[in-house]
């Protein structure tokens, strides 16, 4: 049995947009949709695809068959039988709550070896026997790494907490009549909150679910569309609230394409049944654009579709973090092995064991704890400089942890369409067979339809043509034809806005020009429409029923829409059936592309070949067919459309086979090409992409053709690179063959389709990576999303190279989160995949600067970075391990108190940290030669460089105390504590490639700081001696010689292997 939740049954809810006057309503409250039925909150479904519905069921629900998804019904007018409950709409996107908030941040802090390696060495020194100095000298570095730690969480959380409130909080105004029916009229612009059967006609925005910003019709179920109306309530109507029905529905699932239900009416004569289907339904996570709503809640909560697609992206760790945590590991290993030496050499003596120990906490400098607090403010630094670039404007940083993996990217993957092209659609041409019309003949083709409606044969019908005077149709009846079909052939809408001259309802009246927008769900529909307006034929008007046509002469030519069959991914294809009301006409329209349109019309020797070449030239093409009905053949079809319509189980493919049966032997009427345009700068982009060694793969949706032209149009594919096309594949056999093939090839591009793609996947899924990873570029075309997140796992695992995936619409969110780094591009198709992506940017030309100058300064900077804080502590390890060999292996330690703490914050934190400014080339110069983007994979190999360095350094400067120092062991920590921080102050301003001013100030901050402590310090320090001439020649001298090293390095490095970047500044 189903486990009920503590809320109510769904019901019916009113839903209306912006501008409406809430006035309507007769008696209403406001609410908040936390404090009413679950079923019906307002919580509106979150765009993020981290969100988390929260159910607020038993936690072993799901183990008590909650998690099993069924049919349902949902009962309209039967009290008796709302038994049903629903998850709650209740979203939350925190990690914690005010009780789990302290003890799961510090567990995350502490469950990795570095935070709790420091806990563990703070916690010894309650032991007498392991303590070494005050307590404060652990606790607090490790106190202020936790407190930087906990606020930052905080403060994500309370933003994330404001998010969430600002949704869940959205206000209603609640109707409630005989306590069944709910009116929800939204006060502000939001994203619809639950999956709904829809009541009345509305324009639906679905651009945070697919991705798609235009509009969308959805139709209301016939036998309620026209019930009695209250004028008091405006939209409800008393006969509404009495009707006996009932709503089957299919079970939750993720498919957002489909759906497969009925409406019943019981207290009909006979009982209404009627099909129901994605057409007549409101998906959770979508904008009413127009219109008002009356509907049936159907799914809430987790149960939704928006829910069910959305899977937790994967936490993202920097390959640079996970090199920096090796990088501790050894630094540890190198701790135990000092500490084990320094015990073997007093032949391990007395309590040997407790000696490791205190050794182990002596030399704990060598793995730094301020490490990792450097690296992630210095991320902050990285993320802030990124969004203040005034070259790239509207840059967003979603992911503050990761900037730095920017600058190692080698393989990018990109969508095509709204990516690399602006997703603009423009009418390029219109090919007949025997003549084709490009954008300079276009007057000639509005004087066809100019004549077509002037001359007086057009009077007489085609059909009425005798049979036997069936003659060769001229160019001016063939282009009127096409243009007919193109015109009517499509799922706009023509809206009518005020502009200042006439109002809505006036413009609508007059169909005003001036006034008239066009809405559908794909742009390219939107641009053939356009385009017949240009040549004469306007779509001035059209509902649910018909639609209205005006002629170049101010005619208008009404049809009657009795069917229409939608585009699908699966079909390929949209088809309507009009009825032509001066002439009853009966006619089927249908339009798709050529792969099967080229089976469905009548033979002809010139459709793939012409559609080949209009592929060659970038242009989408779609083929025009249409087919005339008597009335009986549309009765016959209507009676088994409908029939299988109200199938319950496998009515896809029932409602499939009556439309094939009238796809047969269509008439081929034109070919329309519309061209999608790139993006600005687009190739120059690609060039310094593919110049700084990063690889680019296309990955689309879109036929080979078109992929393979927008590839050379581009330049993704260079003029002197060959094209290896993979042919089509279904077996093994054919795998094999192909990938043979291929191998013979050298230095080609490879252009290969979804499905021969997932035959190599499944049987040569290693051959064919290694072939494609030396391909200089892949363009995969027909690629479903979950082949692309899959395509970035394989190139993740097969190279281990870092992958960075840019899109701009909903089917580009799994590639995003997939790779290492996301690029969201803000475009047509909405915000879903910069809502999800790492980086956020407006155009792809900033993808340039974003990884050649930010990600190559956000690594270089980092490394940098890490290089002086693990220099700095093994520095003072070093000088420890010198001092307590000198006294005889002894556990004392050589700095106390606040000079060991001092010591890495305010004496050196200021100018190492400042680093994080340094700069070895300006951005012009990285963007001008990008060949420097290569050499970022040498920067983090150098661990044993700065080990020799910090050696040299401690070796120096304790020695050199020791030589110099005067009777008293506090002249020697005087001497060496002096010469350790100035010699770390002269090495920053000697690694400084591009001095700012902030720079100067922290060196001269630091210095200040230290000479102002030693008013303090007379604890460790003797004042009195510091103050002597002695002090200073022999601080001098040490400093000097300590330096010397590195600035002799410096010039022989310089003068016999410069790097590359000195080369271009000089």
């Amino acid at each position: 049995k189903v486990l009920e939740c503590p809320s109510q049954s769904p019901d019916l809810i009113y839903r209306k947009f912006v501008g409406r006057s809430e006035k309507a309503c007769a008696s209403k409250e406001a609410y908040k949709p936390d404090s009413i039925t679950p079923a019906l909150s307002g919580g509106m479904g979150q765009n993020s695809p981290n969100l988390l519905w929260e159910a607020m069921c038993c936690p072993w629900s799901r183990c008590c068959g909650m998690g099993d998804f069924r049919p349902r019904t949902v009962w309209l007018g039967h009290p008796e039988k709302r038994e049903q409950r629903y998850p709650r709409n209740v979203i939350n996107n925190q990690k914690y709550n005010f009780f789990t908030f302290l003890p799961g941040v510090l567990f995350n802090q502490f469950k990795y070896f570095f935070n709790l390696y420091f806990l563990l060495l703070a916690c010894s020194q309650f032991v007498n026997e392991l303590r070494l100095g005050a307590l404060y000298t652990y606790w607090v570095p490790l106190g202020i790494v936790l407190i930087i730690t906990i606020l930052r969480e905080a403060v994500e959380e309370i933003r994330c907490y404001c998010r969430d409130k600002e949704v869940n909080s959205q206000i209603y105004s609640k109707l409630s009549i005989r306590g069944k029916i709910l009116c929800l009229t939204p006060f502000c612009i939001s994203y619809f909150p639950h999956f709904c059967l829809v009541l009345g006609s509305c324009f639906l925005r679905t651009d945070q679910l697919d991705g798609e910003t235009d509009w969308k019709l959805r139709h209301p179920v016939a036998c309620t569309q026209r019930l009695k109306v209250m004028p008091h309530l405006m939209f409800l109507g008393d006969d509404l609230l009495q009707i006996r029905s009932y709503v089957y529905a299919e079970e939750p699932n993720i498919d957002i394409h489909n759906f497969i239900g009925t409406f019943t009416r019981e207290d009909g004569d006979p009982p209404v049944n009627e099909s129901l289907s994605i057409e007549n339904t409101l998906w959770a996570s979508t904008v009413i654009a127009s219109g008002t709503v009356v509907g049936v809640v159907i799914y809430t909560g987790k149960e939704l579709r928006s829910v069910m697609n959305t899977s937790d992206p994967r936490h993202k760790v920097g390959l640079f973090d996970l090199e920096v945590n090796c990088l501790t590991k050894i630094l540890f290993g190198a701790l135990v092995v000092v500490s084990l030496v320094m015990v073997a050499l007093q032949h391990f003596a007395g309590h040997w064991y407790l000696q490791i120990f205190r050794f182990l906490l002596l030399f704990s400098n060598i793995v730094p704890i301020s490490l990792r607090v450097n690296l992630d403010m210095g991320k902050m630094v990285f993320s802030w400089m990124i969004r203040r670039d005034s070259k790239i404007p509207g840059t967003v940083v979603r992911a503050s942890t990761i900037p730095e993996q920017l600058g190692r990217i080698s393989y990018l993957l990109t969508d095509k369409t709204g990516t690399l092209t602006q997703n603009e659609m423009v009418f390029r041409r219109l090919h007949l067979g025997t003549v084709a019309y490009g954008m300079d003949s276009m007057d000639e083709v509005q004087s066809h339809v100019f004549s077509a409606y002037t001359q007086p044969s057009h009077d007489l019908p085609a059909s009425r043509v005798p049979a036997a005077t069936k003659v060769r149709k001229t160019i001016s009846s063939r282009v009127h034809e096409a243009v007919k079909a193109i015109a009517l052939v499509h799922c706009v809408t023509p809206a009518y806005e005020a502009n200042g001259v006439a109002d809505q309802a006036e413009a609508e009246q007059h169909y005003e020009d001036t006034c008239r927008v066009y809405q559908a769900a794909s742009p390219d529909e939107v641009s053939l429409v356009q385009w017949t307006e240009s040549v004469g034929l306007t779509l001035v008007g059209r509902d649910q029923n018909s639609m209205q046509l005006r002629t170049p002469s101010g005619q208008i030519l009404n049809f009657t829409i009795l069917q229409i069959f939608p585009f699908t991914y699966v079909s390929k294809r949209m088809g309507i059936i009009v009825r032509d009301e001066s002439t009853g006409e009966i006619t089927f329209y249908m339009k798709g592309a050529d792969v099967v349109m080229a089976g469905i019309v009548q033979y002809n020797d010139w459709l793939e070949e012409e559609c080949g070449n209009m592929a060659r030239e970038g242009l989408r093409v779609l083929v025009v067919s249409k087919k005339s009905l008597t009335e009986e053949q549309y009765q016959d079809f209507e009676a088994r459309y409908v029939q299988a319509k109200l199938s319950v189980h496998d009515r896809s493919l029932k409602v499939a086979t009556v439309i094939e049966s009238l796809e047969m032997e269509m008439e081929l009427l034109c070919l329309t090409g519309v061209e999608d345009q790139l993006q600005a700068d687009v190739r120059p982009t690609l060039e310094i992409l593919r110049n700084a060694g990063i690889k680019v793969w296309m990955l689309t949706g879109d036929k080979l053709e078109t992929a393979t032209c927008t590839a050379k149009n581009a330049h993704l594919v260079t003029r002197n690179q060959e094209i290896h096309i993979f042919n089509s594949v279904t077996t093994r056999g054919e795998a094999h063959l192909e990938l043979n093939a291929f191998r013979r090839k050298h230095d080609c591009a490879l252009v290969i389709s979804g499905d021969s793609l997932e035959v190599c996947l499944k049987f040569y899924e290693y051959e064919f990576m290694e072939l494609a990873c030396q391909c200089p570029a892949v363009v995969c075309c027909r690629c479903a999303p979950t082949q692309k997140a899959q395509i970035v796992r394989l190139l993740q695992e097969r190279t281990g190279k870092l992958t960075c995936a840019v899109g701009d619409g909903g089917n580009d969110v799994s590639m995003i989160q997939e790779a290492d780094c996301g690029v969201g591009v803000e475009g047509k198709e909405g915000k879903q995949a910069s809502l999800a992506a790492d980086f956020s940017v407006t155009q792809f030309k900033h993808l340039g600067r974003l990884l050649m100058v930010h990600g190559r300064n956000s690594y270089k900077r980092s490394a940098g970075l890490s290089q002086f804080v693990i220099h700095r502590s093994l520095c003072i390890s070093t000088m420890q391990a010198v001092f307590s060999s000198v006294f005889y292996f002894a556990s004392v330690p050589l700095y106390q108190g606040f000079l060991i703490i001092g010591y890495s914050t305010i004496y050196t934190m200021f100018p190492v940290f400042s680093l994080v400014l340094d700069k070895d080339v300006k951005s012009e110069v990285a963007m001008l030669y990008p060949e420097l983007y290569k050499d970022l994979l040498k920067v983090i190999h150098c661990l044993h460089y700065i080990t020799l360095l910090a050696i040299e350094y401690g070796s120096i400067i304790m020695y050199g105390a020791l030589l110099l120092f005067e009777s008293e062991f506090v002249h020697i920590v005087a001497i060496s504590f002096t010469s350790l921080i100035l010699t770390e102050l002269l090495m920053v301003a000697l690694t400084i490639q591009t001095w700012h001013w902030l720079m100067i100030v922290a060196e001269l901050l630091s210095l200040a700081c230290y000479i102002a402590s030693l008013v303090f310090l007379h604890e460790f320090i003797d004042v009195y001696f510091i103050a002597t001439m002695s002090f200073l020649w022999k601080v001098t001298v040490i400093t000097l010689v300590s330096c010397l090293p590195l600035y002799i390095l410096k010039y022989l490095r310089r003068r016999f292997s410069p790097p590359n970047y000195s080369k271009l500044t000089t």
